[in-house]
């Protein structure tokens, strides 16, 4: 991903990934989600068992295109079309799916069918890379939380997700044990023990331990 991105045929093409970078699945639809990503503008899914072509959609739901966009401005009107990279596609157990735009500092909701439901920003002024890497979703039935991942201000933030307010925040830059440099995918267990990658120089993976089991009812 440091490289030379490749050529694509563009976010409309049913037959070429344009460098995704990541996937999800839903087992009961038997489909996979593709962020698409680090070349194209996407979500696309699949058949999972066959991979046969099923839709795909843009920001807000919307065709994307690959017209060349302004750099990211906080202060101008927001984009509507999802910047590069596509980092990452979450669904959720009550059939939301959530999407990181990562350059634009946003996570976007929308349904299964690609109709957008509500978008929130965070931390609306960085540059650089974004503040919207990874998300994981809480291993509570209802999913109250999410948790996302900003590479570039080396911060884990906890997501309630019902308003995508933000109740709590670990991390912080440094390679310390507990600090970040380019923290950039995370996963979590049953029981709520998160584990977070790091790319760039910092190359390691970390364990932190959940101390509140409350948190899982």
């Amino acid at each position: 991903r440091a490289g030379k991105i490749a050529r694509t045929q563009g976010s409309n093409d049913i037959t070429q990934l344009g460098n995704p970078a990541e996937t999800a699945l839903d087992k009961a639809a038997n489909e996979i989600y593709v962020a698409d990503g680090y070349g194209n503008r996407r979500v696309i899914v699949f058949d999972s068992s066959t991979m046969a072509y099923k839709r795909h959609w843009g920001a807000y739901g919307h065709v994307p295109n690959d017209d060349k966009q302004a750099a990211y401005d906080p202060k101008a009107p927001v984009q509507q079309q999802f910047g590069n990279p596509v980092h990452c596609v979450k669904i959720a157990a009550d059939g939301l799916v959530y999407v990181c735009d990562r350059t634009q500092n946003r996570i976007q909701v929308l349904k299964k069918d690609g109709s957008f439901v509500k978008e929130w920003f965070y931390e609306k002024s960085t540059l650089g890379n974004g503040a919207v890497w990874d998300l994981v979703l809480w291993p509570d039935p209802k999913q109250t939380w999410l948790l996302n991942a900003d590479g570039e201000n080396n911060e884990i933030r906890i997501i309630k997700r019902e308003d995508g307010s933000v109740v709590g925040r670990f991390g912080g830059s440094g390679r310390n044990a507990g600090q970040f440099h380019w923290v950039h995918a995370m996963a979590i267990d049953k029981l709520g023990n998160v584990y977070t990658g790091e790319v760039d120089n910092a190359k390691r993976i970390q364990k932190f331990k959940l101390v509140n089991a409350e948190a899982l009812r």
